[in-house]
This record gives C-alpha cells, sequence and structure tokens, in this order.
C-alpha cells in the first residue's frame, strides 16, 4: 500500500489471547479488523498526510486486559502517541462511549453495562466538536440519541482536556518550565 501524494495510516487493534475472561484465538479476528478500520477512519481526519508522501504511519494497538471501552482508550492514546512521535496534527482526537443500562444513559461504561446493557455509542471527536466516529449498537430513542450525543461530547472535551494536560507536563521541563497553551 503506497500513496503518491501522502502517507498512509494503518491501525492494527490487537488483544491478547488471555485479555479476556474466556480466552480468545491469538491474531485478528473480525472484529479486531473492524475496530481498526473505524480507529484508523477517527484519527486520519486530523493528520496531516500529505507531509509524508510514499509512507506509511503506522498505529498499534495492543489491548492487555479488556474490561470495556478497549476502542475507546486505543483511540485516545493513540492519538497521544501521535503527537507524542511529532507526527503532525491538526489536534488531538478523544474518544468515549455513551450507554443505554436499565433505561438510563451512562458515561463510560464498564464491562456490565457494556455487555448487558441496552446500547453502546463510542464518539470520537476533536476539540472543536468535528465528531470523526460515531457508532452504535442497540436501540436509543431520538431523544436518547441527542442526549447521549450531548453526554459523549461533554466526554471527549473532558478527556481531551487530560491529554493535553498529559502531554503539557511531559514537555513543560523540556522547554524551560514554560506551559504552551
Amino acid at each position: 500500500m503506497q500513496k503518491s501524494t501522502s502517507a498512509v495510516v494503518r491501525y492494527r487493534y490487537n488483544m491478547a489471547s488471555f485479555s479476556v475472561e474466556e480466552r480468545k484465538r491469538p491474531g485478528p479476528d473480525r472484529r479486531s479488523i473492524e475496530v481498526s478500520k473505524v480507529s484508523r477512519e477517527a484519527l486520519e481526519p486530523v493528520i496531516f498526510q500529505e507531509y509524508f508522501p510514499r509512507s506509511a504511519i503506522d498505529i498499534f494497538v495492543e489491548v492487555l486486559q479488556a474490561d470495556a471501552g478497549t476502542r475507546t482508550a486505543g483511540i485516545n492514546a493513540a492519538s497521544i502517541a501521535l503527537a507524542d512521535a511529532g507526527i503532525p496534527m491538526k489536534s488531538l482526537v478523544s474518544a468515549c462511549a455513551v450507554g443505554k443500562v436499565d433505561d438510563t444513559l451512562v458515561l463510560d461504561l464498564n464491562k456490565d453495562e457494556d455487555n448487558y446493557g441496552q446500547a453502546d455509542m463510542p464518539v470520537a471527536m476533536t476539540p472543536d466538536g468535528k465528531i470523526t466516529l460515531l457508532q452504535m449498537d442497540g436501540h436509543l430513542t431520538r431523544d436518547e440519541f441527542k442526549e447521549g450525543l450531548e453526554m459523549a461530547k461533554s466526554g471527549c472535551l473532558a478527556i481531551s482536556e487530560m491529554q493535553k494536560a498529559a502531554l503539557l507536563e511531559k514537555y513543560s521541563g523540556q522547554i524551560g518550565g514554560d506551559a504552551i497553551e
């Protein structure tokens, strides 16, 4: 795979065989391939791929313990890793999920809520509100969807602030202690 005018972004999401209670077969399965594809598509809009013609940007997400939210956690970690690696980006991407459990919308589902809830809606977005990933599994009414999307936006903004803080903490000592906004 190669593009003559820009980089190709490759994203590999993999869950270790011991990451879940019931051991899974090692290697990519259908779910890993799907999560890899949608996660790559969530990050591609912010990466300046045209700066790296005829090259590849590889992102590897290895899940060692799956307690729910691995797709969103992988996107959050990958966004910070790209910034830390010096890959030019328009902004960070942050992700979180909203779900419906016992007819109540909840943000950042835990394992039982994810496995036995009525709906799951992972969302990834940029700090200015551009949605780069929106998926849904289950059933939400139109009003629940709107409320859930607002909850996800708030959650993503909070995560975005944590991502920026982590990067600033790492690099502020390297540039004389002055914080960058």
